[in-house]
């Protein structure tokens, strides 16, 4: 029997489109039913609601003049194009190359809205005893899986050296 074919690069890029379209898709539908402030109580400890972040992770750069903007877009579309060519190179690595395109397809619907609106849609509030961890979106979420599945194919290749 002949060995699993790895996937090439084109899965890993329709993996970043799916989250793309996702996480756009959801963002069109805050946008359409929610006014900026409005809030949907789900269960107990989790809302909908929508927020606009001009800034980056938590805020960061939230309060600053405007330039920020543009800042993010550029660190976007850079890392956009490093990861297209990370996975050129080791599309045949499946852990890694799935982080990739979770990442890819994140900072593309992150750096979308930044263009189109001036801020990123968030939408998803998660809450305890009165603290709320920052609102996020499925693209933040994606990022999220993303970076824990590298460092976990960093650990395991770590692993497997030794």
């Amino acid at each position: 029997m002949a060995p699993a074919k790895s996937p090439g690069m084109g899965a890993w890029l329709a993996l970043a489109l799916g989250v793309f379209l996702l996480d756009q898709f959801t963002k069109v539908l805050i946008l359409g039913y929610y006014q900026l402030g409005d809030s949907t109580p789900v269960t107990g400890f989790f809302n909908v609601v929508r927020v606009h972040n001009t800034g980056a992770a938590f805020s960061f750069l939230a309060s600053a003049s405007g330039w920020q903007r543009w800042f993010f877009v550029g660190i976007g579309v850079v890392a956009a194009g490093f990861i297209i060519w990370m996975l050129r190179a080791h599309s045949g690595q499946r852990l890694f190359s799935f982080a990739l395109g979770c990442v890819l397809g994140g900072a593309v619907g992150n750096v979308v809205d930044r263009l189109l609106h001036g801020y990123v849609v968030d939408f998803l509030d998660f809450h305890w005893a009165g603290w709320h961890f920052p609102a996020f979106n499925v693209a933040d979420s994606a990022i999220s899986v993303g970076a824990a599945c590298l460092i976990l194919d960093e650990l395991l290749r770590v692993r497997r050296g030794k």
